[in-house]
């Protein structure tokens, strides 16, 4: 059972930290079995001392994300960096635990190119000194992680993220000024960072070192990073968020694969929108028979669509040369045919809300689905392989039966 100290825990870092730890306490998190933890010790700029002082004595683990990067002057840099790390650091040499620590550092800290003279980078550097000096005077596991640019859910807009900027303002219509759009930023995001966080704790951390402001990983590095980041220019991050913002106008979602950029901006965006926008309306195309609407539409995968029929209505009766859709009846009971153009045999397919299936509409068939109810409307979810073109429709009227 690990008790674990998290200062600077109500920042973005800390608290994004602070609930997945809380998830895998908790037993809501179960993908680290092998991770007991106790006590999370909350540490910030106005907790008592006491805290600090039973926190140090009884850790098992210590992240320091504590740290000064927008002060009131020059000289908070130093106080804020280089002097909450001292004291952290001499207070667990008090209690004489050596149980290991992490360093929450920034890539200015290579004090290289436009980085050479900034107080913020003196100030990480020094931290960094000292926590090797620690290392070597105690004994102690000593991690410091120069992290590159963050974003993610929780990032303070306005404050020192260019991407939690960006996708606030975006998310409450405010401009955005781009000054350069060919600028490339390392972006690192949260869940990326705490995924690491979190392999350190397990002694599964990863080593690097530092060519200028490029990150090298090596296993007998120095330091320590997070091995996934993400290099992109603003532009680019313009013109994504350019289509999430569309989104609910145009109903497609951009591609956003497993580990990409795009998948991890839009999440980003989506955490900063406010409730008017968190809803919007979908198109009902609405006659007698009941209603027709489009969900959602994907640039390389079809597109989603629920139809509702009225009881006792037929609808359908067409068929496709390339175009293939899967029927999924989530509500009511129905049937659905089938029937090879040039054919006379009908396969019937009896489909039902209380056991959900889904049928293929296969191409070169014709088919239609009935409302076998008299009272109950029929729901069932679509999705077509290609989103549909009005110019080019490749549907073709034919009833089923003959």
């Amino acid at each position: 059972m690990m008790d674990i100290l998290i200062t600077g825990a109500a920042g973005f870092v800390g608290r994004n930290l602070t609930a997945a730890l809380e998830c895998i306490r908790d037993g809501k998190d179960r993908t680290h079995p092998g991770l007991e933890i106790g006590r999370i010790y909350c540490y910030d700029i106005d907790s008592p001392t006491a805290l600090l002082e039973e926190a140090c004595r009884k850790a098992d683990f210590v992240f320091n994300l504590a740290g000064v990067n927008r002060p009131k002057s020059q000289e908070e840099f130093m106080q804020g960096n280089f002097g909450f790390a001292s004291t952290l650091l001499e207070t667990l040499k008090k209690y004489h635990n050596t149980c290991p620590v992490m360093l929450s550092s920034s890539i200015q800290a290579t004090l290289v190119g436009r980085y050479a003279n900034g107080e913020y980078g003196k100030s990480k550097k020094a931290g960094e000194e000292l926590f090797f000096a620690y290392a070597a005077e105690t004994g102690a596991k000593v991690l410091v992680y120069r992290f590159p640019n963050l974003f993610g859910k929780w990032c303070r807009p306005n404050y020192n993220s260019a991407v939690a900027t960006f996708c606030h303002n975006y998310a409450h219509d405010l401009p955005i000024t781009v000054n350069d759009a060919s600028v490339e930023l390392e972006l690192l995001y949260i869940d990326d960072l705490v995924e690491e966080m979190i392999a350190a704790l397990e002694g599964r951390e990863h080593h690097c070192e530092f060519d200028a402001v490029h990150t090298v990983l090596r296993e007998d590095g120095r330091y320590c990073a997070a091995p996934v980041t993400h290099k992109v220019t603003l532009g680019e991050i313009v013109a994504l968020l350019d289509t999430f913002k569309a989104q609910p106008a145009t109903l497609t979602m951009p591609e956003i694969p497993q580990g990409s950029f795009a998948k991890k901006l839009y999440s980003t965006y989506l955490s900063y929108l406010p409730k008017e926008k968190a809803a919007f309306p979908l198109k009902m195309n609405v006659d007698a028979r009941g209603s027709f609407t489009e969900l959602l539409r994907t640039e390389k995968c079809g597109q989603f669509s629920v139809n509702i029929s009225k009881p006792g209505i037929t609808k359908g009766e067409h068929w496709h040369h390339t175009k293939w859709e899967f029927f999924i009846v989530v509500s009511g009971k129905g049937r659905i045919q089938q029937r090879k153009v040039g054919s006379d045999e009908v396969l019937n397919f009896e489909v039902s809300g209380e056991k959900i299936e889904a049928v293929h509409m296969l191409p070169g068939y014709t088919h239609n689905i009935i409302n076998l109810s008299d009272t109950d409307d029929l729901v069932t979810v679509m999705w077509a392989n290609e989103c549909f073109d009005p110019g080019k429709p490749d549907t073709f009227f034919e009833k089923v039966d003959v």
